[in-house]
């Protein structure tokens, strides 16, 4: 895009064709990076490479459209653009010269083969007995497919209603009001440990994102409705992070990567749903009600979601050995991580 603005040859379907590119480097990228959390860290410090690791990504979002204004606006398109390229440049070198590859902790059980489509969906096959495994990966596409990010298109329209001044001032805050709640909610988590990486934890964190939605959509108040984003953003990210260790911890480690992609796919892919519960319903209905009605079925599927998830999971803890609670190297709370019965604590 970048050499396309500079000989000025630019034109929509070439923004069209790199943004289908970027996303498509975007889902590889997603498992890849987790993968290498998983190697960078092991097991007992997962929960907080994978918040952290949330929490700056909530911090891009919440920023970077500020960094990237500055850049347009200071700079031009074409020159801002290659200084946004060179932000990569750091990451790019060092994932060179790294030698973490996603599979040194797995001891040797990864054989390096070419994947395909089929190996790929075999995967289903494999997990589909583990009930918490596959409770934990629809869990993470509910709230994608019911709200996702139909929260911020919708956003004007909210702060319009909210008649809080300016729409667009008030559109901002509301928008910066959600970010800050997941980096605020990241930083406070991670200090504090309380929130421990849990099929509960999950399960809670996701009815309370589905919860403070839904009051969100029926609030007529601008400070409530702020207050709610905030409380969203927090149970936003604490679902997300909470959801990718269990469901990293609990993956067979030889399918790990295949497993971290498919619930990619669920919590990032079925985004477009909420194009159509709160988006084409919006227009027929309003978009309170919409987003109302579509943040309610996101408590009752949970719900529905967490009954299995939670029996299971309780039967697995009867079954698995206890992991050692207290040492100098593990968080109190990390004895309550769901390993399954045929992995070992790392020493």
């Amino acid at each position: 895009m970048g050499v396309l603005l500079l000989t000025g040859g630019l034109q929509i379907w070439h923004a069209c064709v790199l943004l289908v590119l970027h996303g498509l480097a975007g889902s590889l990228w997603g498992p890849g990076e987790q993968l290498m959390l998983h190697d960078f860290v092991g097991d007992a410090e997962l929960p907080s490479a994978v918040r952290l690791n949330a929490t700056f990504r909530s911090l891009g979002v919440l920023f970077g459209p500020v960094i990237g204004s500055a850049l347009l606006l200071g700079l031009g398109p074409t020159a801002g653009i290659f200084v946004n390229i060179a932000f990569y440049l750091p990451l790019t070198i060092f994932l060179f010269r790294t030698r973490f590859t996603g599979h040194t902790r797995d001891g040797g059980i990864v054989k390096h083969e070419r994947v395909g489509l089929l190996d790929s969906l075999r995967v289903l096959r494999t997990i589909r007995a583990d009930k918490t495994l596959v409770s934990m990966i629809i869990l993470g596409g509910l709230g994608s497919f019911f709200v996702g990010a139909s929260m911020q298109s919708a956003m004007p329209i909210f702060a319009q209603d909210l008649g809080a001044g300016s729409a667009g001032t008030a559109y901002g805050i509301l928008l910066f009001a959600n970010g800050a709640g997941g980096v605020l909610g990241g930083l406070l988590l991670e200090a504090t440990g309380w929130i421990p990486p849990t099929v509960g934890s999950a399960v809670a964190s996701t009815l309370v994102y589905g919860l403070s939605t839904l009051f969100f959509a029926m609030s007529g108040n601008y400070l409530i409705a702020l207050s709610l984003l905030v409380i969203g953003g927090v149970a936003s990210l604490a679902a997300m992070s909470v959801g990718q260790t269990v469901v990293q911890l609990l993956a067979p480690p030889a399918d790990r990567g295949r497993v971290i992609g498919v619930y990619g796919v669920s919590a990032s892919g079925l985004r477009f749903g909420s194009g159509i519960t709160v988006g084409l319903f919006g227009a027929v209905v309003g978009v309170h009600w919409s987003l109302g009605l579509s943040a309610a079925a996101l408590c009752v599927c949970t719900l529905l979601a967490a009954i299995p998830a939670l029996r299971h999971a309780r039967q697995r803890a009867r079954s698995s050995p206890e992991r050692p609670c207290r040492s100098a190297s593990r968080p109190p709370w990390s004895c309550r991580s769901p390993l399954p019965a045929n992995r070992t604590p790392p020493p």
